[in-house]
């Protein structure tokens, strides 16, 4: 669909089925952090994610790459862009998650594709087709019953979704491949998180060192614990087209939804399962959308009427290809 070999297509499928898996199940893993608060583990995430990727880079022997994007201005200010948004995302969702919002917390991967078609119709002209203006107008409408159920609008769903969108449209822009660019992100993101934990160390608040040897084992493996997926991540985003993505990571909501209500026994009233069905209802028209189009391609291409080996560029899913290229991680 995309030009890609097909070998360069199933290594990101793969990789794509790694990282929102991974993702979808990382919400048992922080509450085994406390009473670390959100912050500390935050930065611990920054700098051991630093020293593992580091350390994979030694291993595979691949810093070609770094001379160059300290040679480009612009890609090593995306780089830091990216590097502050995903900070955002990180911090929101261990937050949330420690504190009883993982049902929360998953609404916004729900909306994240929606999202993205917003941000493409905002900031890159796209034009939706009537089916996706649909989707867009059900989804605002979940928002606003959420909003109602909640008593407050759903503000952590918000803010993980429109970060994690902005980070797919920097990391694309940037197209750096997983390691490479976690490794730039990470070593952006390490100063100030080592600062920030030898104050708190300093103040006797730090937990490293004085919950024991397990804890301290547990807070550095949040670096492998937020580098893997990432690495499979970038990996999948570079060799995959949007539409794909899209589908894959209702993977990462689904196993959060579930874990929500079955595990942690979060509360479901009325009022969010609606809001919650329209979420639904919103993603299932852009997946009925997107495998609709994906079939009238294929038929072109057998046709004769479409170049083969690619997808005309208005039915590749929520967005076109040309702003694919430019709009996705």
């Amino acid at each position: 669909m995309t030009g890609k070999p097909e070998g360069e297509q199933r290594l990101g499928l793969l990789n794509g089925f790694a990282a929102y898996g991974m993702w979808g199940l990382v919400p048992l893993f922080w509450p085994l952090l406390k009473p670390s608060g959100a912050v500390e583990i935050l930065a611990h995430r920054m700098v051991w994610s630093l020293l593992f990727v580091a350390a994979a880079l030694l291993l595979i022997r691949r810093w070609a790459w770094l001379g160059e994007l300290l040679r480009q201005p612009r890609r090593l200010a995306l780089v830091t862009v990216a590097a502050a948004v995903i900070t955002v995302n990180w911090g929101v969702y261990i937050w949330a998650v420690n504190s009883g919002h993982v049902v929360e917390a998953s609404l916004g991967y729900f909306i994240n594709p929606l999202v993205t078609i917003a941000m493409g119709v905002l900031l890159l002209k796209e034009r939706l087709r009537p089916v996706q203006w649909a989707a867009v107008g059900v989804g605002a409408s979940a928002v606003l019953v959420l909003t109602i159920g909640y008593g407050r609008p759903p503000w952590i769903s918000l803010c993980l979704a429109f970060s994690f969108a902005t980070y797919g449209l920097v990391k694309k822009k940037v197209n750096l491949g997983g390691v490479e660019s976690l490794a730039a992100e990470s070593a952006i993101q390490f100063l100030p998180a080592l600062g920030y934990l030898m104050w708190l160390s300093a103040r006797g608040d730090a937990t490293f060192g004085t919950e024991g040897t397990g804890h301290a084992l547990l807070l550095a493996a949040s670096g492998i614990v937020t580098a893997l997926p990432l690495v499979c991540f970038g990996a999948s985003a570079i060799r995959v087209p949007l539409s794909t993505l899209g589908l894959l990571q209702y993977m990462t909501p689904v196993f959060q939804f579930l874990l929500g209500i079955l595990y942690f026994k979060e509360a479901m009233p009325p009022e969010r399962w609606a809001g919650f069905a329209l979420v639904w209802l919103a993603l299932a028209l852009l997946t009925w959308n997107a495998l609709r189009t994906a079939r009238r391609a294929a038929r072109a291409v057998a046709r004769g009427t479409a170049a083969p080996g690619r997808v005309p560029a208005d039915t590749v899913g929520p967005a076109a290809e040309a702003d694919v290229l430019r709009a996705r991680p």
